[in-house]
């Protein structure tokens, strides 16, 4: 089972965070809502996985929020996580795993599940299954959160979305080789509505699900279990 190619992500991994506010044009608020979903108390001692962790980005942030957190990121690219290692440094609390998230075994007893970004290359049917996994995953009171892109849900919606993306990316002054690293990895995409996501992760067994924030393309969204 494998969610996408991964050289795909090894090839662009080097420029992946020169471009990433450029291309994430409500960065702050996407990334703020993922935070503010986790509702632990900042000196708590947590489990947690990021599922599609990349250069560690989100694993970053919420190291920074929670600095008694052990965190293992999980990536299919070999290279992206090479460049987590470096921004996270050599401490302890981190793991690095290089696997496909679509077939990942989950450790039982995490009081959160993260992911940016990520779950998006799956099919429809491997996001539900992981959707599935990352409940059962969770101790009483665990969270899941979802930062992602997510489909419009008309085909007209949907293309209005892109088209209003890409012309704030260029207007951002993103230049045509990030561009086209952009659009190599889109190539691996398979968004999903908002809508379809919640009904699964509801499907799924979480018996509190929200979306804190939602802007075209871009959606952050979870539940408790």
């Amino acid at each position: 089972m494998t969610s996408v190619d991964k050289r795909v992500f090894d090839e662009t991994a080097r420029g992946y965070d020169a471009a990433r506010r450029r291309l994430l044009p409500c960065f702050d608020p996407f990334y703020g809502a993922a935070l503010g979903l986790l509702p632990f108390a900042a000196d708590a001692p947590l489990r947690m996985v990021d599922l599609g962790a990349g250069t560690g980005l989100l694993s970053g942030l919420v190291a920074a929020a929670y600095p008694r957190a052990r965190i293992t990121l999980v990536d299919i690219s070999g290279e992206m996580l090479a460049l987590a290692r470096q921004r996270l440094g050599g401490a302890a609390r981190f793991d690095f795993v290089e696997a496909d998230i679509a077939g990942y075994a989950l450790p039982g007893g995490l009081d959160a599940v993260v992911s940016a970004l990520a779950i998006h290359h799956l099919t429809d049917g491997d996001k539900r299954a992981l959707y599935g996994r990352i409940r059962d995953s969770l101790r009483p009171g665990g969270v899941f959160v979802n930062a992602e892109q997510v489909r419009g849900t008309t085909p007209a919606l949907d293309a209005r979305n892109h088209d209003d993306w890409l012309a704030e990316v260029e207007r951002l002054g993103v230049g045509e080789g990030e561009l086209a690293e952009a659009f190599a990895r889109m190539e691996q995409d398979h968004p999903a509505t908002l809508a379809d996501q919640l009904a699964w992760l509801r499907d799924a067994g979480f018996g509190t699900v929200e979306c804190r924030f939602e802007n075209g393309m871009f959606a952050v969204f979870g539940g408790a279990a």
